[in-house]
């Protein structure tokens, strides 16, 4: 049994919910409860809205803990219910958001097979290039519900409302109701928190299932039981469904974390270590394992590869070449630290500049400052001590998260930093709440000044890089701000209305400029393959019509692909072949809106969006176009085949049909090959040739020279061998009229 501490003497800042047995947990009314020993805790009552510090005691009791008040479960209700109006408010203006994931999941509603491989059509041409795990949950309501923006969007909108509760409930066990809704607030109130749990984007489900994990493992810190350590696992297994090696990067943390601090005998640690990972493997593998041993002849195509190998990919494309630059048929990477690349500088200060800090960092500052507070205050404790095990949970992650991303070389977007959300704002609930019960102390008096005051300060700076965006809101953030740091300095000594004040305007001052971009967010529709929340800022940031793009003017082809090396778009521009929707829309016809021919505007990629021949966004499918592809669908396993799988995704959401994604996202994947494109259409299986598409249609392939992919040698047999014919501003090859010289 842990031994019991004088508070007073003590400087932990908090204690298990009970003391745990050295081979395992301790029954008890604090696990049911999830409260806190009183000692640690907000008090009962009046005082735990407060959250005064407690009276001397000589000894803690591991009893049960302090009843929750009667405003936690409300105010918990409201923060969920909160977060979910906002969420769901206008969502219908994103259209069909990422058509690429879209049409990935209109594909998966109308054949399990393409459900299952994560295929982009319903016959089976090519995969996304990631794992289907994201595809599923979406592709399972458009079943239900049909093909439209609620159905696809909603399950992202109740993935963030979840990873709310799930952060929620962490923080409250460990810190209070009080710091809960803190934590929670800041998740739901972080910009790209915003963005992406409105989007259709593998990263809200990644977001969520990382956040699970952190949760699982400091349950199973608390007292040493090997199931929340083992669903921890499934949780990070199934995180490497949704986004490969990208959720891997806690877990260095949360095994070290575990190995050191659980609440067991070594050996029997390493043992739950053991079949934790025995439980990644398999939740994780076991699609991996299918799709590697089903023949490649009644598969999909890998899209994203170029061995048609789903471990190819994940070790290389989107594995190591992200980190390190090496990514076969990339535009180049970010570059040495301090030097600039296609992706933005890297460097430790990547995540506060202009590209990245409005996304993400606005409490950032404060959760380094917390962290830190909480490892002091808890440096005394004992081992097992599962207040410090959280912070080194929440906090680690946070930290190896973070730096990957500063350092990583390869493709880096904006949005991939709603990652960081959960672990920033679990450290924030958690450390402002440990120094609120110090605040006597005068050096925790101070560090809750000094957290307000830089996190006003860095407010300040993020909104003075819109100048034109509330100019008066950066004044208002850093006078409150500085009025607030005042207030705290003598938050040991002032009345409790006077702290009491002060702390609700430096939460308010904190909270103000990430609120405002938040709503800036919600406000606009966002669509195309690259997403930025918040208003246009000085560097890669949003607004109507511009979202993210690298750096030195070439904008990126995909989630993971590029244009053609020379930094060009050769497949086609804004404009061509009928291409280019106007900048921010996704250009395919809205769910639902017979006779129109683009999604509602939302906001694409910079400097094209839904132009560069479809590249990055939609492309404008026009009714006669949709006509004619849908009246010579019968009889064929793809009403058309278009270069680029954006391109390809356009006519497939507005006409319901198959369409081939020649190349894949940016069409330089080797698939289809001449060969095996000349016997689909020997075997009258493809009706329509989409002129024109992404930078495959005549740019560079991956390893290859320009205008020698398959994707090129495609468009030229297709062009000298068939009859075209127009359908509004777009140009079609007939495939079953050769010409005449044929």
């Amino acid at each position: 049994m842990t031994t019991p501490r004088d508070p007073q003497s003590d400087p932990a800042v908090g204690a298990p919910l009970h003391a745990p047995a050295p081979n395992g947990p301790q029954a008890g009314a604090g696990s049911a409860a999830g409260g806190l020993p009183a000692p640690y805790g907000p008090r009962a009552g009046a005082d735990a809205a407060v959250g005064d510090p407690p009276p001397p005691q000589t000894a803690v009791s591991p009893g049960p803990p302090t009843a929750d008040p009667r405003w936690a479960r409300p105010a918990f209700l409201a923060l969920l219910l909160a977060t979910g109006v906002l969420y769901l408010c206008n969502l219908h203006a994103s259209g069909y958001a990422n058509s690429f994931y879209s049409a990935a999941v209109q594909a998966g509603s109308q054949s399990w097979k393409a459900f299952f491989f994560g295929s982009l059509d319903a016959a089976n041409a090519i995969t996304v290039d990631k794992p289907p795990a994201a595809l599923w949950p979406m592709a399972l309501s458009v079943r239900l519900f049909g093909l439209n923006t609620w159905a696809i969007l909603v399950p992202e909108v109740l993935m963030g409302v979840g990873t709310v509760a799930v952060v929620h409930a962490s923080v409250r066990r460990r810190s209070g109701h009080g710091a809960a809704l803190l934590a929670g607030a800041v998740l739901a109130l972080t910009p790209v928190a915003a963005l992406m749990f409105r989007f259709n984007n593998p990263d809200a489900l990644l977001a969520l299932l990382m956040a699970v994990a952190c949760h699982l493992v400091v349950r199973a810190l608390e007292d040493g039981r090997t199931r929340w350590l083992v669903w921890a696992g499934v949780a990070v297994g199934f995180a490497f469904l949704t986004k490969t090696l990208q959720a891997f990067l806690i877990l260095p943390a949360l095994a070290a974390v575990y190995a050191v601090c659980a609440p067991v005998r070594p050996r029997k640690r390493f043992a739950q270590l053991a079949l934790a990972t025995v439980a990644l493997v398999v939740s994780g593998g076991w699609w991996v394992a299918v799709v590697e041993l089903w023949p490649a002849s009644s598969r999909p195509y890998i899209g994203g590869s170029q061995n048609n190998s789903f471990l190819e990919l994940t070790f290389g494309y989107n594995g190591l070449g992200r980190l390190n630059g090496d990514e076969t048929g990339s535009v180049g990477g970010g570059g040495a630290p301090g030097g600039g690349g296609r992706w933005g500088e890297t460097g430790w200060d990547r995540m506060f500049n202009d590209d990245i800090g409005g996304q993400i960092s606005w409490l950032l500052p404060a959760a380094l400052i917390l962290l830190v507070a909480g490892l002091v205050l808890s440096r005394k404790a004992g081992r097992t001590d599962v207040t410090r095990a959280a912070f080194l949970v929440w906090g680690g992650s946070l930290l190896t998260t973070a730096v990957v991303f500063s350092f990583m070389a390869g493709i880096f977007h904006q949005y991939y930093t709603v990652a960081l959300a959960p672990y920033v704002a679990a450290v924030t609930g958690m450390g402002a709440a440990a120094l609120w019960h110090r605040r006597r102390e005068t050096w925790a008096a101070l560090t809750l000044a000094a957290t307000v005051t830089a996190t006003a300060a860095w407010g300040y700076v993020l909104l003075h890089r819109t100048p034109d965006y509330l100019p008066w809101l950066r004044w208002l953030v850093l006078v409150g701000g500085l009025t607030a740091a005042l207030g705290l300095v003598f938050a040991g000594r002032a009345g409790r209305r006077v702290v009491l004040a002060a702390a609700g305007l430096g939460v308010a001052a904190s909270l103000a400029g990430p609120t405002a971009y938040t709503l800036s967010t919600v406000r606009e529709g966002h669509s195309g393959s690259i997403v930025t929340a918040g208003p246009a800022s000085t560097g890669m940031g949003g607004g109507p019509g511009g979202g993210g793009g690298p750096q030195n003017g070439t904008p990126p082809g995909a989630d993971g692909n590029g244009p053609s090396q020379n930094g060009g778009f050769p497949g086609g521009g804004p404009g061509q072949d009928g291409f280019g929707a106007p900048p921010g829309a996704d250009g395919t016809t809205p769910p639902g809106g017979a006779g129109t021919t683009t999604e509602a505007p939302g906001r694409g990629s910079r400097g094209g969006g839904a132009g560069m021949g479809g590249l990055l966004g939609g492309t404008d499918v026009d009714a006669e176009a949709r006509e004619l592809l849908e009246a010579g669908a019968t009889g064929h396993t793809w009403a058309a085949a278009a270069v680029g799988a954006q391109n390809a995704a356009s006519y497939q959401l507005a006409t319901g049909e198959p369409v081939m994604a020649i190349g894949g996202f940016n069409g330089t994947d080797p698939s289809p090959t001449l060969a095996q494109f000349q016997q689909y259409v020997k075997d009258g299986r493809i009706h329509y040739f989409v002129s024109g598409g992404g930078a495959g249609a005549g740019g560079t392939g991956r390893g290859g020279a320009a205008g020698t992919g398959a994707a090129s040698r495609i468009t030229a047999w297709v062009q000298s061998h068939f009859t075209h014919v127009t359908a509004g501003s777009v140009t079609f090859y007939d495939l079953t009229r050769p010409t005449s010289e044929n």
